[in-house]
Order: structure tokens, then sequence, then C-alpha cells
């Protein structure tokens, strides 16, 4: 294959793949209301279902790309695919709460797997002229998949069962597969090693902090198992950072932090998808709980909000080569920020949908321009050795904020409200969202961070000094 040949093809594996590990962040949420009642489960257990599969995914996508590196990026990206289309067979089959959560742990692991090589293989594929569209695109694919979730969820709910969310990506798995080991070049990284203690002791204080947060309204946050959970949790993340800066070869590594722009972009995910998350998880329950819409009608009313990456993200990625990432992350977060706010202060029981269109329209906006520079801004970071490595820690950390989002906002809600009544849910729900809505305006202003994007002249000027200090 010519070199166009195999960028085509590595663009379209990669980018499916990556809408399909990303897409089952959300694609759950407009099944919950369904799952809860078939299934029995209680709060508790919805968030789980959510965060089973949120939590070992952001754990182990450093753990994914180290792998990648060290055993072949495309044998590597192979076998996620296969762990996740069988996980996904086993949600689907699941007889009880339990059984569910555990397989979509075990999806969780597939896409941990999977998703940090989606950019690597395709940064490696692309020309260094055409990577801020590239990657551009790819982080439009993975905003799109998180957005269109709550409706591709409802779709399926309504139209055949909600098992059948993951039943569909059996052929999809089944398709990709062969097509990966056929098409994608091997690659491997220039670091083989495995922080495996880090690995242990990461998931273990995330694993207590998000045990302490989802069982914290359920059993009383004064009682001895929260307590234990969160001190316990803590105390173990700290000690998997401390391992992290002492540690040879570490899966974190920290020094990255240093970099003004890696630590701003970061910090502004965390706050993005711990708002993001957290407010769909709720909206994606109020239509039908609160309002008694359909799965699917639920997931169309959301799509204003959602669809908004389909046309915004594309040019965004374009114009951020042009201007960088700086100001379309800014912008975007603040429009998201301002939306959600929008969105909770206009929500009532009985109130009209129209009521709710222009924020969501305005949250779709800001989503787009931030997903789209997100991805070249923390490669562009870090040197080229490095890549995998960073964009498995910027994907881990936009997943931790989702899965503290999940778990935080839902807390809030379960405090002020809960699913007695409409009214109790909208108690409930709007504080909740006000929260989301500060957090992604905190993430507004850990962009401002972002060094801006110099002019060619400047450029120009700086590199006798750049060469020097390397």
């Amino acid at each position: 294959m010519n070199n166009r040949t195999t960028m085509i093809w590595t663009f379209v594996i990669t980018s499916l793949a990556l809408f399909m590990t990303t897409l089952d962040n959300l694609v759950v949420t407009t099944a919950l209301p369904v799952i809860r009642v078939d299934l029995g489960a209680g709060l508790s257990g919805l968030e789980w279902t959510v965060n089973a599969y949120t939590l070992t995914f952001a754990v182990l996508l450093l753990t994914g790309a180290a792998l990648g590196d060290r055993f072949g990026r495309r044998r590597m990206f192979v076998i996620g695919l296969a762990i996740f289309t069988v996980a996904s067979a086993a949600a689907a089959l699941a007889p009880s709460i339990e059984v569910l959560i555990a397989a979509r742990a075990l999806q969780g692991m597939g896409g941990a797997i999977v998703a940090p090589l989606t950019l690597t293989i395709l940064s490696a594929a692309v020309p260094a002229e055409r990577r801020g569209l590239a990657l551009g695109a790819w982080g439009g694919i993975s905003g799109l998949a998180v957005a269109i979730g709550p409706l591709v969820g409802g779709a399926v709910v309504q139209g055949i069962s909600w098992q059948w969310i993951f039943w569909l990506n059996v052929p999809i798995g089944l398709v990709l597969i062969p097509l990966a080991a056929l098409r994608l070049r091997e690659s491997h990284g220039p670091n083989d090693a495995l922080d495996l203690r880090g690995v242990g002791l990461a998931s273990a204080g995330l694993f207590g902090i998000v045990w302490g947060l989802v069982r914290g309204n359920q059993v009383g946050w004064g009682s001895p198992e929260i307590i234990s959970a969160l001190v316990g949790g803590s105390l173990v993340f700290a000690l998997f950072l401390l391992w992290e800066l002492r540690a040879p070869e570490p899966m974190l590594p920290l020094r990255f932090f240093r970099n003004r722009t890696f630590a701003a972009a970061n910090a502004a995910s965390l706050f993005m998808f711990f708002g993001m998350f957290g407010s769909i998880f709720l909206l994606a329950q109020f239509f039908q709980t609160v309002q008694g819409y359909s799965p699917l009608d639920a997931g169309l009313r959301i799509l204003p909000w959602t669809a908004m990456p389909i046309f915004v993200a594309p040019l965004a990625g374009a114009l951020s080569d042009r201007i960088g990432g700086r100001p379309l992350m800014v912008t975007g977060l603040a429009l998201q920020a301002i939306g959600l706010a929008w969105i909770g202060f206009v929500t009532t029981p009985t109130g009209a949908y129209v009521h709710v269109v222009a924020p969501f329209v305005l949250s779709g906006i800001g989503m787009a321009l931030y997903f789209a520079p997100v991805a070249n801004v923390v490669l562009s970071s870090v040197k080229p050795e490095e890549e995998g490595q960073a964009s498995g820690a910027n994907n881990a950390i936009r997943e931790l904020g989702g899965v503290f989002g999940v778990a935080v906002l839902a807390s809030v809600f379960a405090h002020y409200g809960g699913y007695g009544s409409g009214q109790s849910f909208v108690d409930g729900m709007q504080p909740a969202i006000y929260v989301g809505a500060a957090l992604v305006g905190l993430g507004a202003v850990a962009s401002l961070g972002v060094a801006r994007k110099r002019r060619p002249a400047e450029q120009e000027a700086l590199e006798p000094v750049l060469e020097a200090a390397a």
C-alpha cells in the first residue's frame, strides 16, 4: 500500500474503533431508567453501570499505551478490540445488575487499550502538515461519540431492547479486528517498561474514592465505610503520585505537568468532563422519569446539544492550525458553562421543551470548540516519542473527570432530591447541574494557561534560543 492509501485506511479504522469505544461512555445513559426497572437497580447500581466502564477505562489507559509501545501498537490494538467485543456480548447477556457492572468493567479494559493507540497509530500515519486537521477530526469524532451516546442508546432501547446497545458492538468489532490486522502498520514506542506498581496503586486509590462518593448518600457520609473508603483511597492515590516521582519508568511522568500548556489542557479536560458527564447522566433520565418521554424521544431532545460537534468540530479543527487551541478552548468551555447554568435555571417538571433548546445549542457549540483542538494542544506540548504517554494521560484525566462527575453530581442530586416525584427529581437535578456548570467554568479559566500560538516571525526568532537550550 502507498502512503496515501495507508493513511486513509488508518484514519477509517482508528476512527471507527475510537467512536465505538467512546460511544460506550454515555450510550447507556438513556437506557438507565429501563435497566433500573428490568434489573431492579437502585441509584448506586445505575452509577456503577456508567462508572464501572469509565473507571477501568481511565485507570488502564496509560497501561494500554505502554503495552502498545512494548508489544506492538497494531497487535495490542487488535487484542483490545477483541476484549471489548467479548465484553460487549457479556453485557448484552447480563442477567443481573452485578453481572452487567462486571461486563462494563471488562469493556473499559478493552477500550483502555484501544483508545490511546488510535491516536498514536493515526499520528504516525499522517504527514506533519496535515496533523492539525487529522487530530481535529479525531477530537471531533471522540466528542461526537460522547455527545450522541444518549441518542443512539435511546433509539436502540426503544426500537429493540437495552441489550442491543451492547450487541451492536459485536459485529463492528468482528469487522474491525481483521481489518486492523491486515491494514495497519506495526510500530513500537521507545518505552517498553510496564509500571505495574503504579497501575495497582492508581486503581486501588481511585476505586476507594469513587466507592465512597457513590455509596455516601446511601449509607451515610459519616459512616465508617465511607470515611475509610475516601480517606484510604486518597492516601493510596497519594502513594501512587509519590511512586510516580521516583519510578524509573513511570506510567504517568509527572514531569509532563511542568509544561504549562500540558498542565492547563489537562486541568481543562478534567473540569469539562466532570461537569458534562454528570449533567448528561441526570438530563437523560429527566426527560423519561419526569416528563414521560420514551428513550428515543429523550435522546432526540438532547440532540440540539449533541449534534453541534458534527457541524462545528471540523471547522474548529482547521481553525486551530491558524489561531491555536487556546482561544477555541477558552471560548468553548465558557459557552458550555453558560449553557449548563441556563439549563439548570429554566428546568421545571412541566416546563416546555422550547425553553432548553437555546442553552442546548450553546452547550453543543461549546463542546465542539473544546473537543477539536485539545488533542493537538496536548501532543504539541511533548516530544514526539512521548506522544503515547501524553495521549494516555489526557484521556485518563478526562475519563476520571467523567467518573467523578457522575459520582459527585449524583450525590448532590440524592442529597437535595430523588426519584420520588417529578418535583423531587428537579429539586435534586438543578443544584447538581449548577455544580457542573461551575466546574466547566473552572475549565475555561484553566484553559487560559495554554500557551498562545506564536506568529511565524516570533517562532523564527525563538528557534536559535530553543536550539541552544536543547
